[in-house]
Formats: C-alpha cells, sequence, structure tokens
C-alpha cells in the first residue's frame, strides 16, 4: 500500500541558507520545492501547482509583492495561500501584503515553532476545504 500524498510547499527565498532552514524545518511533513527568484516562482507555481508558498518579500528583481500579483492574476495559481517570510519590521509592509492576497506573514529569523505552526494552520484550513 503506498503512503498517502503529503501536501507541498514551494519556498522562495534569494537566500539559499534560508531555503535550507525552512527545508530543514518543513521537510519530514511536507513535500519541498525551492527556487530562487519571482520570476522562477511563478512558473514552479504553475508546474507544481503547491499547496502553499512561502515567498520572500525582498529578493533583487522582482520583489515578493510583484510575484503575489502575478499569482493572483492566473485562474491556476490564485487561490494558492501564500505566507510571506520577511524581515522586514515596518507594520505597513505587512498590511500591503495582507491587501495583496498573503494569508500570513513569518518573520525572520525563523522560529521552528512558529514556522511550523502557521504552515499547518493554512495546510489544515485547505484540507478542510478540499474534504
Amino acid at each position: 500500500m503506498s503512503e498517502p500524498k503529503k501536501n507541498s510547499i514551494l519556498i522562495v527565498d534569494d537566500e539559499t541558507s534560508n531555503i535550507m532552514v525552512l527545508t530543514h524545518i518543513l521537510s519530514h511533513k511536507y513535500t519541498i520545492y525551492a527556487v530562487k527568484n519571482g520570476k522562477n516562482a511563478i512558473a514552479a507555481a504553475e508546474k507544481h501547482l503547491p499547496d502553499i508558498i512561502l515567498l520572500d518579500v525582498l529578493m533583487p528583481d522582482m520583489d515578493g509583492y510583484t510575484v503575489i500579483t502575478e499569482l493572483k492574476k492566473t485562474d491556476k495559481t490564485k487561490n494558492i495561500p501564500v505566507i510571506f517570510i520577511t524581515g522586514l519590521t515596518d507594520t505597513g509592509d505587512e498590511e500591503k501584503g495582507i491587501a495583496l492576497g498573503a494569508c500570513d506573514y513569518i518573520k525572520k529569523p525563523f522560529s521552528s515553532s512558529i514556522v511550523e505552526e502557521k504552515v499547518e494552520n493554512q495546510i489544515r484550513l485547505l484540507n478542510e476545504k478540499n474534504v
């Protein structure tokens, strides 16, 4: 008998160390995809249709705000929950992300328990909707 399908997460961050930390925290429970820029994030989201996206706000070339705006324009990706990951501390930045459609924020440096809890909450909501 095969194992049940794991929920999947797309991690988008231009810093390899952040991808490694998040993968370490989450890979025991979820299938992880990771990319390092906004253009690849949009392509990966369309290809893999992850259950959730952890999206860095500050990246070169295309920031997280632009990425989420593009994801929300496409029927295929518009309903994927996005949690912003950021070192920004201004509440205006968080408000902007929520207004663009993010469902939550995770602050850097990462707390394993907070990352696990916030991801689990979104996955639980998603799985309840899909029952």
